[in-house]
């Protein structure tokens, strides 16, 4: 870390393979859209040697937010790698998203990676989905750092934001979350504004100059060194209790001066081990400097004090029946486990995976077994093929830079696997494995499309296709009841961009169209019906008559059909035909698509000829006696009711449970589930929740989540149900 040695120029940034997962480390970039991740890594980059003094790659792009799509919205929408080389270790920086709707792939960059840099707004603040991002690494204990950035605005606090991140981050242990490094500020300006010059380091008591342009080390002036003393103290405090030297404080409060190099090797543990979070600062260089603020110091607590991928428990592997197969640590010579950790499509090269080697070697031209799971209900197909890996390059801006080799605990991406999507696990073709898959947000959050044109509609089903095998956090259904193509998405920007990537990567132009929920209908009162199927126009006639009672049946009962014809009035090879001809009309219903449900259909009596009946002449006499029965009956309007859990701050319970409510809701039931978060359950019409996902993040700020499960079919009020129905026959 930059307390270690001196101030060290980067190595040539080029990245190249690895060869040992010691010199590897894998960070992720969380934060909040704006917060400035994206600038993080550029300048991370230049600092490297990687970029040059513009941020720019050698192609004139940018190594982050390369995407045409990022570039006309202005801001992220997919998982970047950066790789680059720094004092002898490879570091690949993982850029993720800020925005709630492309937490699909922030998951998979918390997957690829063994820790994460938290990039906070100096003048935002921490946000609460960024809170529960904190939690979510927490949990699986993935250690974590704190980045400041926007220091150079005017509402600028290093200290009061090392505080809020303390309170937001440290609600255990506010001591472990603390600054390595104090601003070092320059001359006020007509504002009152002072700009951060430099970083003042706590443990070594030195000062880092970056006014020049350069990092510069020196001697704090002794007015200073009070203001040090004082916050080196407590930070010194913090990493001994978090030391796994017990005798440590006991030394330090004797009165002990512990060495820096003790102090260091302490702070890198309790960082490696996720026990303590230290907070630094960062800026992105000026015009003509060669290094940015603060990001020689990143570089260096992430080489030294996040962990190498030798220190990951890999996730869970099984063979591809389910039995459990242990498979070593991260030892590039053991057997073949890779991830697929997002999936992507060139025009020229086709589709790129981007993989991260859990075990063994992974090379170009290699013949390995693809296996996919677990996603058959948002579209994706199980699949087990194997497939010959094209050539493996390290991604950096547009470039690709070819790679001979990606060992356990490496990234790199991978050329020409047709049938591999995002999530799927890749081994060797003679020891196929399967590994635990990441948990991925649902999408609640419906889009019913259609083609544009008939050449749209002969290229929608593979444009499709493709979509949601890049994007796991996407859901394609194909409904059976409204007959409506629709695309399940976490929010309206990633509906805006899974829009804008048919229209412009795989050339199909959709429609959106108003998305309908499955209604149903049943009757209210037991009815009666006859039908009358007779036609006599030379030749071979029609002959056919049918009575039917109709009864209404509980929820969930389906259709019922019982014969009580007495006498033959009916022939018995006829009856049959009468069920099938029921059956056939309940489920295209009384009103054009929406199918009966729930009713009981007794066969009472009838008439056939000897000549003329036939099994079709029953079949739409039957149909014919169920109309009957509905136009002289009362039907309710059935709709689907979902039960819905919403997982909620405190703050936001009332809010959340009035906007149900006003939703026609019922709300069953609270508990509290910890963390200052309450569960709330209620039964919502499914008609009332289409853009609940949107509205949810605008009530809750973003901080809710919520997810729904079909619970049943209820009449819907009838003035409702009548506007729908006066719909129905304009429309047709």
């Amino acid at each position: 870390m930059g307390d270690k040695a001196n101030a060290h120029p980067g190595a040539a940034g080029r990245a190249t393979a690895a060869d040992h997962p010691a010199s590897v480390r894998n960070v992720v970039l969380v934060g909040h859209s704006g917060s400035g991740k994206t600038t993080l890594v550029e300048a991370l980059a230049l600092t490297a040697g990687a970029v040059n003094r513009a941020g720019r790659v050698e192609d004139g792009g940018t190594v982050s937010d390369y995407d045409e799509i990022e570039h006309r919205q202005q801001r992220s929408v997919q998982l970047s790698l950066v790789p680059v080389d720094w004092d002898g270790y490879k570091i690949n920086i993982l850029d993720t998203p800020g925005y709630a709707d492309f937490v699909g792939e922030l998951r998979a960059g918390l997957r690829a990676a063994d820790a994460a840099l938290f990039v906070v707004s100096a003048s935002d603040g921490v946000d609460g989905s960024t809170r529960m991002v904190w939690e979510e690494c927490a949990a699986v204990g993935m250690p974590r750092a704190i980045v400041v950035t926007h220091l150079e605005s005017a509402r600028a606090d290093f200290d009061d934001m090392t505080r809020i991140c303390a309170e937001a981050f440290g609600a255990d242990d506010p001591d472990a979350v603390l600054p390595l490094y104090l601003p070092l500020h320059g001359t006020a300006g007509p504002d009152g504004h002072a700009n951060v010059t430099g970083l003042i380091g706590l443990l070594s008591r030195r000062l880092y100059d970056y006014s020049s342009g350069e990092r510069e080390e020196a001697e704090p002036d002794a007015g200073r060194l009070p203001l040090i003393e004082e916050a080196r103290n407590r930070l010194i405090e913090g990493i001994i209790a978090e030391s796994e030297d017990e005798t440590l404080m006991d030394r330090y409060l004797g009165g002990e001066d512990i060495d820096l190099k003790t102090l260091v090797e302490d702070l890198e543990r309790a960082v490696a081990r996720g026990a303590f979070f230290p907070v630094l600062a960062a800026a992105p260089a000026a015009d003509g400097a060669r290094q940015g603020l603060g990001t020689v110091e990143l570089l260096e607590l992430v080489t030294g004090g996040f962990p190498t991928p030798l220190e990951r428990e890999a996730p869970a592997v099984t063979t591809p029946d389910g039995r459990a197969r242990q498979v070593g640590a991260c030892d590039p010579d053991g057997p073949l486990v890779a991830e697929v950790v997002k999936t992507a499509s060139d025009p020229y090269v086709g589709r790129v995976s981007l993989v991260r080697v859990f075990s063994g070697t992974l090379r170009p031209d290699q013949t390995v077994h693809v296996s996919g799971h677990g996603l058959s209900d948002r579209g994706h197909e199980d699949h087990d093929v194997d497939e010959r890996v094209g050539a493996l390059s390290a991604p950096f801006g547009k470039q690709q830079r070819a790679l001979t080799h990606c060992i356990a605990g490496d990234l790199a991406c991978v050329a020409k696997l047709n049938r591999a999507e995002t999530g799927d696990t890749l081994s060797a073709k003679d020891d196929p494995l399967l590994m635990e898959p990441w948990q991925m947000p649902d999408p609640l959050l419906p889009l019913a499309i259609q083609a544009h044109s008939k050449a749209d509609e002969d290229k929608l089903s593979q444009g499709l296709g493709r979509l949601v095998a890049e994007d796991p956090t996407m859901r394609l259904e194909q409904n059976r009841n409204t007959h409506q193509v629709v695309l399940w998405c976490l929010g309206e920007a990633h509906a805006d961009v899974a829009l804008e990537r048919l229209r412009n990567r795989y050339g199909v132009q959709v429609d959106v169209i108003p998305y309908r929920v499955s209604l149903r209908e049943t009757f209210a009162a037991g009815a009666t019906g006859r039908g009358r199927h007779v036609k006599q126009s030379g030749g071979h006639g029609q002959y056919a008559i049918c009575e039917i009672e109709v009864e209404p049946l509980p929820n969930g009962s389906g259709i019922e059909f019982v014969d009580k014809v007495v006498g033959g009035a009916v022939p018995r090879q006829f009856i049959p035909s009468v069920e099938k001809g029921v059956r056939a009309q309940a489920a295209r219903g009384v009103s054009p698509g929406h199918p009966l449900i729930d009713i009981r259909i007794t066969l009472l009596d009838g008439k056939a000829h000897s000549v003329d009946s036939s099994d079709a002449a029953f079949q739409t006499a039957g149909a014919l006696a169920l109309r009957e029965a509905a136009a002289d009956a009362r039907i309710h309007l059935l709709e689907p009711v979902a039960e819905v859990t919403v997982m909620v701050g405190d703050d936001y319970v009332g809010a959340v449970m009035s906007d149900l409510s006003g939703r026609r809701g019922r709300v069953v039931g609270t508990e509290q589930a910890g963390g200052g978060r309450t569960l709330v359950r209620a039964e919502v019409p499914e008609i009332e929740i289409g853009r609940y996902a949107v509205d949810l993040r605008s009530l809750s700020h973003g901080t809710a989540r919520f997810s729904r499960s079909y619970a049943r079919h209820e009449p819907m009020p009838p003035q409702i149900a009548e506007r729908i129905r006066e719909q129905a026959r304009t429309a047709s």
